[in-house]
């Protein structure tokens, strides 16, 4: 697929769930979130006005080039200092906002559709890409115990996802990801390499020129 097949398509008003699998233990739910993105984007707006976007330093000094915030108990954070969860929002050292109603009622459902009953997440993680931006290869490691699935959901603008294996080096599978999706991976798949190729240019009638991605975890 090329970058001019990246092509926005606005969520359908009546989708149909299409589980496809990607892994033992990782599936996409096709449109999953789409009848909701609105109230999701309405919740999203209150959250980056008490903790806003900001694109954060690795340990390594670079600069990210995904805009990043966080709700619930923790927020994944990263500096000079290391990769690490924290219990306040370093720009404001005030707590996070509280993860919205909708954003559990929703990763609960999609974890279970996913075969993970119980999925109870205390963190979420924003991103925020625009044209251009990436998310390298890497694993989500900084969670205290792996049992729980990771459930990520997508909105706006379309993105390929890279979804490889246990090490750096297994070649990951790319997976086109619309408005709506939700991937879930857990199990065998919890420590699976992934990313995000760089984001084609477009315009979303949701987000606007730009991708929202809502990733919860069981953080603590």
């Amino acid at each position: 697929m090329t970058t001019g097949d990246l092509l926005s398509l606005a969520c359908p008003s009546s989708p149909q769930l299409a589980i496809e699998p990607l892994a033992d233990g990782a599936v996409l739910l096709r449109g999953f979130a789409c009848a909701e993105a609105d109230a999701l984007m309405a919740a999203l707006r209150e959250i980056i006005a008490a903790a806003p976007l900001r694109h954060m330093t690795t340990p390594g000094g670079y600069r990210m080039s995904v805009a990043m915030t966080n709700c619930g108990h923790a927020g994944w954070v990263t500096d000079r200092s290391g990769y690490r969860y924290d219990g306040l929002d370093p720009a404001t050292q005030r707590p996070w906002p509280a993860l919205p109603a909708r954003f559990l009622a929703l990763a609960g459902r999609a974890a279970a559709a996913a075969g993970f009953a119980g999925f109870v997440p205390d963190s979420c993680l924003i991103n925020r890409y625009e044209p251009g931006a990436r998310l390298s290869l890497h694993q989500d490691r900084n969670e205290r115990e792996f049992g729980a699935p990771i459930v990520s959901v997508s909105l706006g603008l379309p993105a390929m996802f890279l979804f490889g294996g246990a090490r750096r080096a297994d070649r990951p599978r790319r997976i086109r990801l619309d408005g709506g999706d939700v991937a879930v991976w857990g199990g065998p798949a919890r420590l699976a390499f992934h990313g995000i190729a760089p984001l084609a240019d477009g315009v979303d009638p949701l987000t606007g020129p730009c991708r929202i991605n809502l990733t919860l975890r069981k953080a603590l």
